[in-house]
């Protein structure tokens, strides 16, 4: 039976559909995005290349978009719509534990917000690996769902104001 590492996501909570509002930050916090100064973002090369996946994110999956975002330092804040979209055979798997599952045969369900982070933090270390430029992520990462506008317009605002209030942060250590 394949073992897997226990998931940290909500079981109640599907990811394949939905609006989360995700942070992900580089390993030990290290400023490997760029730095900001008066107020102002100026990125690295990483972090452009952070900058084009999340803007061209329907590239890696139709059923993804990304209406907003923030690249800041150590880590990147965003808001990623999933639309839900069958998978092709039209059977989704639910269980990681083959032994749980209708068929034990079948593959382990993957959940789109899974599968793109995943995609993403391999891009950007490939991306990294090629310029040989140091760099790593933090292991996991932080997702809500976005409940209502409410919950949505404060995140948006949040996400807005991230590079003026850096100062504020509790990512930045300095």
């Amino acid at each position: 039976m394949e073992q897997y590492r226990k998931t940290p996501r909500a079981r109640f909570l599907d990811y394949d559909s939905g609006d989360y509002f995700i942070t992900i930050c580089t390993k030990d916090r290290k400023h490997y995005f760029g730095e900001i100064k008066d107020s102002e973002m100026i990125r690295s090369a990483i972090g452009d290349y952070v900058n084009a996946q999340l803007e061209n994110c329907s590239e890696f999956c139709r059923s993804i978009s990304i209406p907003m975002f923030v690249v800041m330092p150590n880590h990147i804040h965003f808001i990623v719509s999933l639309t839900g979209e069958v998978a092709a055979n039209g059977y989704e798997q639910r269980s990681p534990n083959a032994a749980l599952r209708a068929n034990p045969r079948s593959q382990r369900h993957v959940p789109a917000l899974s599968k793109y982070i995943t995609s993403l933090k391999g891009a950007v270390t490939k991306y990294a690996k090629s310029l040989n430029l140091e760099f790593g992520w933090q292991s996991r990462y932080h997702d809500h769902l976005i409940r209502g506008s409410k919950d949505g317009n404060r995140i948006s605002e949040y996400i807005i104001n991230n590079v003026a209030k850096w100062h504020q942060d509790c990512f930045n250590a300095e």
